[in-house]
């Protein structure tokens, strides 16, 4: 059975990458009225009920704070989509509250957790790589925000996306699920599947067996591709999987990034996809919960 997209991999949005060749686009979209921007601060964006805000390009650039701006694509209307990162979020009551990718992505309708994602994706790449990494001369924006070049050497240079795979493991049998829970995650009782960015001439399938014999102790085979999301934490494309425990009993924490692991069966998952325990399990903008509700036939 298919497994239902991940929060952040429901996009609507028209890339239109077509468009981004024309160097005048982002200053003639920021003179039309019916264009919309989506702010952008680190990985935060103001959020109302389960809709991002979209203000007009004249109210951001009233504000004054936009630093830099790209272009996301197309709305399922034709309207033009921007994003502008912005140095400092203001907040109002009638303005929407600034809310993180992490934390609000997944309840955001189809079109705008898309439309999130990116935004994010860009934003972070516009702050991060504003110098050349060959000669260290600042590189300007172009194909609409798309791409930077370098004033001194020339060279040009992308948004970076870091493969990074994830995956859920269960034992022989298909009556329990191991999760695991990092360091950082003991204080709220947290577990979720493992993860981690592919290395250096590696294949997908060589990182899932090395992450989780190094963070659980298992040997893992049966690989099942399931689905991907992007995750600009700082800029991977998460590409999820399902996994066999040839060996269940030998499952155990590496004592350092994963300081427990534990087997669960499904009425275990489903409580606490539910939230009422034993446990609390990834937030619903992560592929990782839509693995975890995937094994179990949970819609969640």
């Amino acid at each position: 059975m298919r497994m239902q997209p991940p929060a952040l991999a429901r996009s609507v949005f028209e890339p239109s990458p077509e468009e981004r060749s024309d160097e005048a686009l982002i200053d003639r979209l920021r003179a039309d009225p019916a264009t919309r921007v989506v702010q952008i601060h680190g990985d935060r964006a103001r959020v109302r009920g389960n809709r991002l805000v979209w203000d007009e390009p004249a109210a951001v650039e009233e504000a004054g704070d936009a630093t830099e701006w790209g272009f996301l694509g197309r709305a399922v209307d034709g309207s033009a989509r921007l994003v502008a990162a912005v140095a400092s979020p203001v907040d109002g009551d009638d303005a929407g509250a600034w809310a993180s990718l992490r934390m609000s992505g997944g309840d955001l309708v189809d079109e705008d957790a898309g439309a999130f994602v990116t935004a994010v994706a860009l934003g972070r790449w516009f702050s991060d790589f504003r110098f050349c990494p060959r000669c260290g001369s600042p590189a300007r924006l172009r194909s609409a925000g798309w791409s930077r070049a370098c004033s001194g050497c020339g060279r040009e240079q992308f948004p970076r996306t870091d493969p990074a795979v994830i995956v859920a493991v269960r034992d022989v049998r298909d009556e329990r699920l191991l999760l695991g829970q990092n360091a950082a995650w003991a204080v709220d009782n947290r577990f979720s599947t493992f993860a981690g960015f592919v290395e250096a001439g590696e294949s997908l399938e060589t990182a899932i067996r090395r992450e989780v014999a190094e963070e659980a102790g298992v040997v893992v085979d049966d690989l099942v591709y399931r689905g991907s999301q992007a995750w600009p934490y700082p800029r991977s494309l998460m590409l999820g999987f399902h996994a066999v425990a040839a060996d269940a009993p030998a499952a155990r924490p590496d004592g350092e990034e994963i300081v427990a692991v534990r087997w669960f069966d499904r009425e275990e998952i489903r409580s606490s996809l539910a939230g009422a325990g034993p446990v609390n399990l990834p937030g619903t903008a992560s592929i990782a919960r839509r693995l975890i509700a995937d094994w179990c036939g949970d819609p969640a």
